[in-house]
C-alpha cells in the first residue's frame, strides 16, 4: 500500500499538527512533518463528538488500536454545530487530499458527502458507519442493531418488577426504528405481559436528538413515572441523560453501542447500568483500517452481527447474575438468533 516502512511509520507518529482549516472542526492528529505517503487512519465524528460514552468513543478506540498497531499517523475530527452537508463534503476531501487513506465518516449524516467525494477520490478507500454509500472505493460499515436491543429486551423482561420498561430513541429514522423493533420483540417474546413505552427525543438531528442529555433525562424521568423499572436508550450522548434520570430513580438503566457500564465518565452511575447493547464500530473501524494496510480494502456492504460479533451484550455488570433467569434467557436468545429460530424484526 502507499506507505513508507514500518520502521518509519513508527518515527512519523510521535509529533502533532492542527488539520488545515479547510477540514471544517476539531482535531486530533500527529506529525506535520511526515509527507502524504506516511498517513494514516482518519475519522470524522458524528453528531455528539468523542467524549459521548458510546459511538463517537467506539469508534475512537479503533482509531487508537490501528495506530498502536500499524504506528502510522492518524487523524480524528469533531463536527461543527449545524454544519451542513457541504461541511461534511470539504471535511472528508481535506483528509483525502491530505493522503489520509482509509477516511471514515462515522455516521449515516456523512451518506450524500461521502457518495460525492468519494469519486472524487478514486485512489483513497472511505468507510461509513451506519449507511450504505454506492462506490467501489466504500466499504459501508452496518450493524444489526436489532439482534443486541433483541437481548437487551430479554435483559429488560427479565428484570422489570413493575411489568413496564422503556425505550428512549434519540431521532426518529430507520436506524432507531430497529433498535426499539428489537427491543420490543425481545420484550415480548420473553414476557408478554411487559408493556413498552416508547418515545424519540426529536424528529431530525439537527434539533438535538443525539447530542442533548437534557432532553434524555426528561424523557426518562417521564417513563419513570409511567413506572418503567428499565430503561434503554438508543440516544447517542443524549443517553447519559437517561442513564443520569434512571440511577436517581434507582431504576435500572440499558447503555447502547459501548459498554457504558465501563465508562470512566459514567462512573457514578454505574451500579444502575444493568447491561448495554454492544455495537462494535471500533472493531469495524479497525478492520477497515487493518485491510488498507494489508493491500486488500475491504469495499462494498460489510455487515457486523451476532454472528461474528459484531454486536452483542455486555455482561460486565455483576448484578445481572443476580436477577433470576436473566443470563440463561439472554444465552438462548442469542443461540436461537444466531441459527435462524429466531428472526428480528428492523421495523
Amino acid at each position: 500500500m502507499r506507505r513508507t516502512s514500518k520502521l518509519t511509520r513508527v518515527a512519523v507518529g510521535v509529533a502533532s499538527i492542527a488539520l488545515a482549516a479547510t477540514a471544517c472542526g476539531g482535531t486530533s492528529d500527529s506529525d506535520s512533518s511526515s509527507s502524504k505517503e506516511d498517513l494514516g487512519l482518519a475519522i470524522a465524528y458524528d453528531i455528539g463528538g468523542k467524549g459521548d460514552q458510546s459511538f463517537n468513543d467506539a469508534a475512537y478506540a479503533g482509531l487508537q488500536k490501528a495506530q498502536k498497531e500499524f504506528g502510522y499517523k492518524t487523524a480524528d475530527i469533531e463536527p461543527t454545530e449545524g454544519e451542513t452537508d457541504a461541511d461534511k463534503e470539504q471535511r472528508l476531501a481535506s483528509l483525502a487530499k491530505q493522503g489520509y487513506n482509509p477516511v471514515i465518516g462515522v455516521g449515516f449524516a456523512y451518506g450524500p458527502a461521502m457518495d460525492a467525494v468519494a469519486k472524487k477520490y478514486p485512489d483513497t478507500t472511505f468507510g461509513i458507519v451506519d449507511s450504505v454509500v454506492e462506490g467501489d472505493n466504500v466499504a459501508s460499515l452496518v450493524f444489526a442493531e436489532q439482534e443486541a436491543s433483541y437481548l437487551a429486551g430479554v435483559a429488560a423482561a427479565k428484570a422489570t418488577k413493575t411489568n413496564t420498561v422503556g425505550f428512549v430513541g434519540g431521532v426518529d429514522i430507520p436506524l432507531i426504528h430497529k433498535f426499539e423493533a428489537g427491543y420490543k420483540q425481545g420484550v415480548q417474546d420473553t414476557n408478554s405481559k411487559v408493556k413498552v413505552v416508547s418515545q424519540y427525543l426529536t424528529q431530525t438531528a439537527e434539533e438535538g436528538g443525539f447530542s442533548s442529555p437534557d432532553k434524555g433525562k426528561a424523557a426518562a424521568e417521564g417513563q419513570i413515572e409511567k413506572k418503567a423499572d428499565v430503561v434503554y436508550q438508543a440516544a447517542g450522548l443524549s443517553g447519559q441523560g437517561v442513564i443520569e434520570a434512571a440511577a436517581k430513580a434507582k431504576v435500572w438503566a440499558i447503555g447502547v453501542d459501548s459498554d457504558q457500564y465501563q465508562q470512566e465518565a459514567l462512573a457514578a452511575y454505574k451500579d444502575y447500568i444493568l447491561t448495554s447493547a454492544l455495537k462494535d464500530v471500533g472493531g469495524a473501524v479497525y478492520a477497515l483500517a487493518q485491510s488498507v494496510d494489508n493491500d486488500k480494502p475491504l469495499t462494498g456492504v460489510q455487515t457486523f452481527d451476532l454472528k461474528v460479533d459484531g454486536v452483542g451484550l455486555a455482561e460486565s455488570n455483576p448484578k445481572m447474575t443476580e436477577i433470576p433467569g436473566l443470563t440463561d434467557a439472554v444465552a438462548k436468545a442469542k443461540a436461537g438468533i444466531i441459527d435462524g429460530t429466531i428472526k428480528v424484526k428492523t421495523e
